[in-house]
């Protein structure tokens, strides 16, 4: 999946605000992994972790072998650490939190450490009874682990096509009581400005015009919702790079030229 699993960690932080796991949007980071107190992360809330406008610097770049996303799961770390957690603290503010939006997967697996910390469950196990279950997939979540067997919340889960479909239905439904109400809806909303032409960005979901979201892997996995044609489409590719614009536009207008035939 890549990094359509950002869509469903996400999906996990609106279970745990239902099961009274979690607090609220608002609440700090830093209540939840206190081993962030004294970095980057300080004063970040959980929303801005969501929306990916946590300010903290960050590096993106796969083809970079000197870039946060190569390094971060990629550095050894002392036995019973936490990964993801020893590589983020490490990182420093850029922009004051809320005022700037850049992607970052590493954000997302501390979401995942996060809903983990919480719940006092693995993704994978949570996921099982708050998506895989209520949204009637017809087969079994694969989610990879890290050094230390945690599921990585910004990457790397294996389903059938037809259960990434799933997924698309159980979020266009509002997610058959298993978050709050209006999760979906807000988290299918653009919370920050991309600077991308025609993108948003949610909570882990890309938002397209017209009311149309989404999540996006890289070399071409997606799950596109467009609510209004009650229409979900699904697709797996093996793209010849890594992510492309073009490409990423080409695939929206086909799908759009879809679900618009659909109606």
């Amino acid at each position: 999946s890549f990094s359509v699993a950002k869509s469903f960690t996400s999906t996990l932080v609106g279970a745990a605000i239902r099961d009274g796991k979690i607090g609220s949007l608002q609440d700090p980071v830093t209540a939840y992994i206190p081993e962030l107190v004294g970095s980057g992360y300080d004063g970040v809330t959980i929303e801005q972790l969501l929306s990916m406008t946590s300010g903290v610097a960050w590096n993106e770049d796969y083809t970079d072998p000197q870039s946060d996303v190569v390094k971060m799961l990629s550095i050894p770390v002392e036995a019973g650490q936490d990964p993801v957690t020893a590589y983020m603290k490490t990182l420093k503010r850029e922009y004051a939190p809320g005022t700037h939006w850049e992607y970052k997967t590493g954000e997302t697996n501390l979401i995942g450490t996060l809903v983990s910390r919480a719940t006092g469950e693995r993704l994978s196990d949570y996921a099982k009874r708050k998506i895989v279950d209520p949204a009637g997939f017809a087969g079994d979540l694969f989610w990879m682990v890290d050094s230390a067997t945690n599921n990585i919340g910004g990457c790397c889960l294996s389903l059938r096509l037809s259960d990434y479909a799933r997924m698309g239905l159980f979020a266009m439904d509002g997610g058959k009581g298993q978050v709050p109400d209006g999760w979906f809806a807000a988290a299918g909303s653009s919370q920050a400005d991309t600077g991308i032409a025609g993108l948003g960005y949610g909570y882990q979901w890309w938002v397209y015009p017209g009311g149309n979201y989404g999540a996006q892997g890289i070399f071409g996995q997606a799950i596109t919702i467009f609510p209004e044609q009650n229409v979900v489409i699904a697709a797996v590719s093996n793209w010849p790079v890594a992510s492309s614009r073009k490409l990423t536009a080409e695939r929206l207008a086909f799908f759009q030229k879809l679900a618009a035939g659909a109606r």
